[in-house]
C-alpha cells in the first residue's frame, strides 16, 4: 500500500472534487472488498466533512464469478426488487454516489456469453429509474478506481504483483494529480482547460464531424442544439462534480439516425469481464449493420444485441493523443482510464443533457431531437496519432478540428 498521506489526498479528491460531498447530505459508496481499507479512509472523512451517513455496497470479484458460473438462468435475468428500491431511495434522498472501482479485466473469461449478457440485460432494464438520475445529473456521482493484483498484472506482467501493484499506483497518483500539492487546485485549473475546449466546439456549432483514419471513415451528424460538455458538471441543485476521475474529455451526443461509414477500435474493451479488441463497427443510418473482432466476437455480439439502441451511438468524446493518460504509453484494460488516453465513442443510451431542454424530454421528444436511449452505455477507443477530424459548419464549409490526433483549432 501507498503511504498513508497519498490514500488520505485521494480520498479527499474523490469526496471534494469528485461527488463534492455536502454537509448533512447521505453517500453512498459502492467498493469492492479488496478495496475495503481506502473505502473505510473513504467513510471516516465523509463523516469529518459532515455527511449524514454513509451506506456501503460491498462487492467481491470471486463471489462474482462463482455467481456466473453456478447461479440458476432465472436468477441472471432477474434483479431483486428490494435492491431496485435501494437505488430508488438513495437517488430520491439526494446521496452523493462514489464507486470505488477495482476490477479483474478477466473476471469472467471462459464464461459463457449469453449468460453475463442475459445478467446486463437485466440490470439494464430494472436501474433505468436510478439511471435517469446520473445521467440527467440530478444527483452527484463519481467513479475512481484503485489498483489490485490481477488488474496490475495485465499492466505490467514482466514483474511482481506487489510491483505491479506499486506501479499503478503511482500511475494513478500522477493521472489524477495526487501527486500535486494542492490536487484540488489542481482539478479546478484542468477543468477550467475543458471548459474552455468545450466553449469553443459549442461556439462553432458543427452540423457534423468527420473522422478519418487507419480504418476508419465515420461521418456523424450532430442534433440540433447538442451541448459539448467537459470537465465538471453542475448537479440539478447547482453542485459541481466531476463524474470521472480522470477525465480528460470534451464530449456530446450525435444524431441516432445520423452516423454513416466505418470505425476501428484503437485498443481493447474491457466489458462484462472479457476483453474485446480488435473490432470494427459499420453504420447505416445511425445502426450497426457489420461488425468483426479478433478478439471477443461473441461478447460483441451480445452487447450489440442488448437492445434496439445498443446498435446505435449515445456519446462522441475528443481527447488529445497527448494527454497525459496516452503519454503514458499504457493500455490500462479499463475503460475508466483507456478512454481518457483516446478519442471515444459509446454504444448506447446518450446523456439527455447533451441537448437543449433533453433533461425534461420523455422518451418521444428525446428519439424526436435524435437522442439514443438503450439500457447500455458502453464506451470504446478509436483515437489516436493518427486520427483526423473534420467538423462541418452550418454554411457547409469545412474546418480541421484535429489532425495526426491532437487539436488543429485553437482550444485555449
Amino acid at each position: 500500500m501507498p503511504e498513508q498521506t497519498m490514500l488520505k489526498k485521494y480520498a479527499e479528491l474523490a469526496l471534494k472534487c469528485g461527488v463534492n460531498l455536502q454537509e448533512n447530505q447521505m453517500l453512498v459508496v459502492n467498493s469492492s472488498i479488496e478495496g475495503a481499507p481506502f473505502a473505510r479512509m473513504v467513510v471516516k472523512i465523509a463523516y469529518e466533512m459532515g455527511a449524514k451517513t454513509v451506506h456501503i455496497n460491498w462487492s467481491d470479484d470471486t463471489l462474482d464469478r462463482l455467481w456466473y458460473e453456478n447461479a440458476a438462468q432465472e436468477v441472471l435475468e432477474n434483479v431483486p426488487e428490494w435492491r431496485v428500491k435501494m437505488f430508488d431511495h438513495f437517488a430520491e434522498e439526494g446521496a452523493a454516489i462514489l464507486s470505488i472501482r477495482s476490477t479483474n479485466p478477466d473476471l469472467l473469461k471462459g464464461i459463457e456469453s449469453s449468460r453475463i449478457s442475459a445478467s446486463n440485460k437485466a440490470a439494464g432494464d430494472a436501474m433505468k429509474n436510478f439511471r435517469k438520475y446520473t445521467m440527467n445529473d440530478k444527483i452527484t456521482w463519481s467513479i475512481v478506481a484503485i489498483p489490485n493484483g490481477e488488474w496490475a498484472k495485465k499492466i505490467f506482467p514482466e514483474t511482481s504483483e506487489a510491483k505491479a501493484i506499486e506501479q499503478l499506483w503511482e500511475q494513478i497518483f500522477k493521472i489524477t494529480r495526487v501527486d500535486q500539492e494542492d490536487p484540488v487546485e489542481a482539478w479546478n485549473k484542468h477543468n477550467a482547460t475543458l471548459s474552455k475546449a468545450k466553449d469553443v466546439l459549442n461556439d462553432h456549432k458543427y452540423k457534423k464531424l468527420i473522422y478519418k483514419a487507419p480504418g476508419t471513415d465515420l461521418t456523424i451528424e450532430l442534433p440540433e442544439g447538442h451541448i459539448w460538455k467537459g470537465g465538471s458538471s453542475p448537479s440539478e441543485k447547482g453542485i459541481e462534480f466531476n463524474a470521472n476521475m480522470p477525465t480528460e474529455e470534451v464530449f456530446t451526443l450525435p444524431h441516432k439516425y445520423g452516423v454513416n461509414g466505418t470505425v476501428s477500435s484503437t485498443k481493447p474493451l474491457s466489458y462484462g469481464g472479457n476483453l474485446i479488441n480488435n473490432f470494427s463497427l459499420t453504420f447505416k443510418e445511425g445502426k450497426v449493420v457489420d461488425f468483426s473482432a479478433e478478439e471477443g466476437q461473441e461478447t460483441l455480439e451480445n452487447l450489440l444485441n442488448m437492445d434496439e439502441g445498443a446498435r446505435r451511438l449515445g456519446e462522441i468524446a475528443i481527447v488529445p493523443h497527448e494527454s497525459p493518460i496516452s503519454q503514458s504509453g499504457l493500455i490500462f484494460f479499463n475503460t475508466l482510464y483507456d478512454e481518457n488516453a483516446s478519442c471515444h465513442l459509446a454504444l448506447g443510451k446518450a446523456y439527455p443533457s447533451s441537448v437543449k431542454g433533453g433533461a425534461a424530454m420523455d422518451d418521444d421528444a428525446l428519439d424526436a431531437n435524435g437522442v439514443n436511449n438503450s439500457i447500455t452505455h458502453v464506451d470504446f477507443m478509436m483515437g489516436s496519432g493518427e486520427l483526423d477530424i473534420d467538423g462541418v459548419k452550418e454554411d457547409g464549409s469545412t474546418e480541421a478540428i484535429f489532425r495526426n490526433g491532437n487539436w488543429a483549432i485553437n482550444v485555449k
